[in-house]
């Protein structure tokens, strides 16, 4: 389908122009979470002139801010049904965007709604957007300099994801289909930012009753080949509605 022209903006008449098609003050940022090698990943959005930046965009005058965060999200990773949690509105007046951009609307004072999405490492293909170079993975802990309040954004969006791990399972997005009993705990390490016993979190995620052990173990390991496991996906819903008792 071919797109309107409204909706083909160039750079420029993005900048200056761009309120025909966006709601004004308003936009969304996007903490996009991965798991890979036994680390923590945030996507990130390299500008065409310098900065890094979280993925991020504008509401369309027909969308909600919701719709709007579901579309920022498949233009940049290509997937669909994406785990999404909407966690802070950001609006100190001190975000404003006219060190950057002079005049236009997009120099005016803007409040941003942050939403994280937790997202498996190896089904995205990160895409930049019409003001950016590049679109890559950094390690949580070793992201760069950010724009704005961008890197304030992204520790609110870890500290919530740790408090969601107290009452909600909320990893099965983070993880392949099959994993082993290690690989999950340092996902949990990694988002805790604390090293967990290994028998007590064992012990603990199999009695959450959503997993299951498969009969196969992992292979090309130097020791003992662990036993791969998968979620339940119907048990895991259930524990996602229900929520869990006690915490890490």
């Amino acid at each position: 389908m071919t797109k309107r022209k409204s909706e083909s903006l160039s750079p420029e008449e993005l900048r200056t122009h761009g309120d025909r098609l966006f709601l004004s003050h308003l936009s969304v940022d996007c903490v996009i979470f991965g798991f890979h090698e036994g680390q923590l990943k945030v996507l990130l959005l390299k500008w065409k002139d310098g900065p890094w930046c979280l993925p991020g965009g504008f509401v369309k005058h027909h969308e909600s801010v919701d719709y709007s965060a579901t579309r920022i999200l498949k233009e940049r990773t290509g997937l669909d049904e994406i785990y999404l949690k909407q966690f802070h509105a950001f609006g100190d007046p001190q975000r404003e965007r006219g060190k950057r951009y002079k005049q236009g609307w997009i120099a005016n004072r803007f409040v941003t709604i942050g939403y994280y999405a937790l997202v498996e490492y190896s089904k995205v293909f990160p895409q930049p957007d019409l003001l950016s170079s590049e679109c890559k993975w950094w390690d949580v802990a070793a992201v760069p300099d950010l724009i704005y309040d961008h890197k304030q954004i992204m520790t609110t969006a870890l500290e919530t994801l740790r408090l969601s791990l107290n009452d909600h399972p909320v990893v099965y997005n983070l993880m392949p289909l099959k994993f082993t009993m290690p690989e999950l705990q340092r996902l949990y390490e990694t988002i805790l930012g604390q090293r967990l016993d290994r028998r007590n979190f064992q012990k603990r995620m199999l009695a959450l009753d959503i997993l299951v052990k498969l009969k196969e173990r992992k292979t090309g390991g130097a020791h003992k080949a662990p036993f791969l496991y998968r979620f339940d996906k119907k048990k895991y819903d259930r524990a996602m509605k229900q929520g869990l008792v006690g915490g890490w």
